[in-house]
């Protein structure tokens, strides 16, 4: 399955003029309850490997501990910091330490300005630091928007947090998928309504964002995480193409 979706994925995105960076997980460490986790780091990176490969995708990818980051970095292009642990120092310093580009995920508890903290620690810490190359160091960093607690059971997104965040100078990407989950919400498991992806999709876009991230699954009903906000993939092309839209729109 993990290969069937890249190769649609990397279908859509050339016939679109996209730039994709494939995204998966070897462990979802997260996870509400005590489930099925994934097929670990050493065979989820072997999988990445194949993927990157065959394909000649860039790869994104999560790490949860220090230590993941060196043997992560030897597949990955870009290391992605779960959100929950968006403010943890030792993990930005040993991301930083690898000179992959890092994609912090803000947390759903955190204001957009809290996210400086995570810059900083990123930027004392990259081999880039020192780089007369402006261009590299404003895109080592990325700063994903994936909506904010609110209340019990519920995410909203503050579209102002992308205007923000971008006044930092690094890329913002919109998380429209996690931006729909309920957290909890079915007796355990994490719910979501994919039904509202476009609309947050199209909005974030018209605001002005650098990059779109999106989980997709062929038959989201059968997927091990976040089943109820994944997209489907056989969809994927049409909401690409109304966010490519909007933004000519704004371009024009």
């Amino acid at each position: 399955m993990v290969m069937h979706t890249a190769e649609t994925l990397k279908q859509v995105c050339d016939r679109l003029g996209i730039t994709l960076y494939f995204k998966s997980s070897y462990d979802k460490a997260n996870r509400t309850s005590l489930s099925e986790r994934g097929v670990g780091m050493e065979k989820g990176l072997e999988i990445l490997q194949e993927v990157k490969s065959t394909f000649s995708l860039p790869i994104l990818t999560d790490v949860h501990e220090s230590w993941q980051c060196a043997p992560v970095a030897e597949v990955a292009d870009v290391l992605q910091i779960p959100a929950f642990l968006s403010r943890q120092t030792d993990l930005l310093v040993a991301a930083a330490q690898t000179g992959k580009v890092v994609n912090v995920k803000k947390g759903q508890f955190m204001a957009p300005w809290d996210m400086r903290g995570a810059i900083a620690k990123i930027e004392a810490n990259r081999p880039l630091a020192s780089s007369p190359d402006s261009l590299i160091a404003s895109k080592s960093i990325w700063l994903t928007e994936r909506g904010s607690s609110f209340g019990y059971g519920n995410i909203v997104v503050d579209m102002t947090s992308l205007v923000k965040m971008r006044e930092y100078g690094y890329p913002v990407v919109f998380d429209a998928t996690h931006s729909v989950q309920q957290p909890s919400s079915q007796a355990g498991v994490t719910g979501g309504n994919r039904e509202m992806v476009p609309h947050l999709l199209r909005a974030a876009v018209a605001v002005g964002i650098d990059g779109l991230f999106l989980e997709v699954h062929p038959e989201p009903e059968k997927a091990i995480s976040d089943a109820a906000n994944q997209v489907r993939l056989s969809e994927v092309e049409h909401i690409l193409r109304q966010a490519q839209r909007i933004e000519s729109a704004l371009n024009s």
